[in-house]
């Protein structure tokens, strides 16, 4: 099955979000002890997206927890925050539950 576009969206979105926000945070902040900790959370967004697009079903679940932890970081930060990645987190469920992009992961299993 040729993979849905909302696939490759989310899976380019994940490896671009996780890409950048690595070197964003290599650069921009001293190294210290909660460093490993946020680069580690911006490599499971690229290894998610990655997965993604290879049709790995697991990744799905990745990168929707890799989000829903972002959701409950930013309700520490600001309403419109929360608010933005309480949305994703519902559009990217929506887009990757849904057919066709369950039925894509769904295929993916037997190949």
């Amino acid at each position: 099955m040729k993979r849905p576009w909302a696939v490759t969206a989310v899976g380019i979105l994940f490896i671009a979000a996780g890409g950048v926000g690595f070197v964003y945070h290599v650069q921009e902040r001293p190294v210290d002890r909660w460093m490993v900790g946020i680069e580690l959370i911006r490599v499971l967004a690229v290894v998610g997206g990655v997965f993604l697009l290879l049709g790995r079903g697991w990744a799905r679940w990745l990168v929707l927890a890799w989000m829903a932890f972002h959701v409950v970081v930013s309700a520490f930060h600001s309403r419109q925050e929360f608010a933005v990645h309480l949305v994703l987190l519902l559009v990217i469920g929506y887009l990757l539950l849904r057919p066709p992009g369950s039925e894509y992961f769904r295929g993916a299993a037997t190949r």
